[in-house]
């Protein structure tokens, strides 16, 4: 496992991906990885296609660089709280202050 890439799935949905997109099998040309493209521009209910998107967009352009840059907006997304708050269906922002202490 390396620091960016694609994030790894359960063997039970990866399954279930494969038979939706097959493309998804691309996904294991690279490294699976702790951050990646889907989790720094993506919201935690973004599409798993969407997701997969942004994962073969990542092992097209992949470099170097490309990797720093991720993990400078990875550490942003951590820090930030509006960032990780996600957004319901409609697009809207999630109110979550009912379920802080």
């Amino acid at each position: 496992m390396s620091l960016v890439g694609p994030r790894p799935e359960r063997p039970f949905f990866v399954e279930k991906f494969k038979q939706e997109n097959p493309e998804y099998a691309y996904r294991h040309n690279v490294k699976p990885g702790i951050t990646g493209l889907a989790q720094v521009f993506a919201k935690y209910n973004t599409t798993p296609y969407d997701k997969l998107v942004y994962d073969l967009m990542y092992i097209e352009n992949y470099s170097i660089w490309e990797d720093f840059i991720i993990m400078i907006q990875t550490i942003k997304i951590l820090v930030t709280k509006s960032a990780t708050e996600g957004k319901d269906v409609s697009g809207k922002d999630l109110d979550l202050s009912k379920f802080q202490r």
